[in-house]
């Protein structure tokens, strides 16, 4: 899992997790995250999430080496998971047939859906936060609305689904063995066929759409491979929130500021537009103590 810049990665091992350069010289080796399954970055909090085998979920901040949250879910390994980016909410899916959200701040899961009746095998939720897909055991693909968290519609596919990942303009890219499917419009439309369908020979262990690019990454068992999957990335790239064409000074830059624009856990919350409301109250008691301190001015002066 590549964290903050392409100059650092993070890895799970069989026992702990490493931190490797660019050039595969280990840097860090973080004996708290241990027995780890799956690994996220949440690259505006600075925190990589990790899910265990012994059903924790662990926060750490990658910006000071500290651990951030242990949260213990009670519900098993945890080998899926995913998270929302537009709110930094975790998602895991469990073999219950569940789906929790989860925040560093709350030991308890924010919202829990009952969405199979059989193991969860993979969860992705789209760029807006809006929509999230799921796929169980009984091969059935359900996607459901996050704001009011109800079923919008489903499609069974013919084969056992193991991956599924979103792209940035809402394509959805699922693994089924050696095969990949893609959907297009799958959150707008209930359509079962397939944008486009590729056998890689080699069973599939990994998905990645490429940001900007019209590219999906796959590992398989014997390598990595990818796929030109048209209209899947952006096209209109903001250069102050990622420039692939940056230079060396303006890295640093950027690193720079986004360590100072850096949003704290405690403001991970469901409603992403929370970071961005005014504390009326405090804004109050600032005014209300200038107009004391002006006050208290004059007096002085009229002495």
């Amino acid at each position: 899992m590549w964290l903050h810049n392409e100059t650092m990665l993070a890895v799970a091992q069989k026992r702990w997790t490493y931190v490797y350069d660019n050039k595969g010289t280990e840097l860090h080796c973080l004996k708290r995250l241990s027995d780890v399954m799956r690994l996220e970055f949440l690259p505006y909090h600075y925190l990589l999430v990790g899910s265990s085998k012994t059903s924790f979920l662990h926060w750490l901040d990658v910006s000071v080496g500290k651990l951030v949250q242990s949260t213990l879910t009670r519900r098993g390994p945890i080998d899926v998971m995913c998270q929302n980016p537009s709110n930094a909410i975790i998602h895991c899916g469990h073999g219950n047939g569940t789906v929790s959200l989860w925040s560093p701040t709350v030991k308890k899961p924010l919202v829990s859906m009952l969405c199979y009746g059989n193991p969860v095998r993979s969860v992705a939720v789209e760029q807006t936060g809006n929509f999230m897909a799921t796929v169980g055991a009984d091969r059935i693909v359900k996607v459901w609305d996050l704001r009011n968290y109800g079923e919008l519609h489903r499609l069974k596919v013919p084969y056992s689904t193991s991956h599924m990942v979103f792209s940035q303009r809402g394509l959805l890219a699922c693994s089924m063995g050696t095969f990949i499917r893609v959907y297009k419009d799958i959150c707008k439309l209930s359509s079962a066929e397939p944008y486009m369908i590729h056998n890689c020979k080699e069973v599939v262990t990994d998905l990645r759409f490429c940001p900007f690019e019209d590219v999906l990454g796959v590992g398989h068992r014997t390598g990595y491979c990818n796929l030109l999957i048209p209209g899947s990335g952006e096209a209109n790239i903001d250069a102050f929130e990622s420039n692939p064409f940056q230079s060396l000074q303006q890295r640093r830059e950027m690193e720079v500021h986004s360590l100072l624009d850096k949003i704290q856990p405690e403001l991970i919350t469901l409603d992403p537009q929370a970071v961005t409301n005014l504390d009326r109250d405090y804004e109050a008691e600032k005014l209300q103590n200038k107009v004391k301190f002006l006050v208290r001015f004059v007096n002085i002066q009229m002495r």
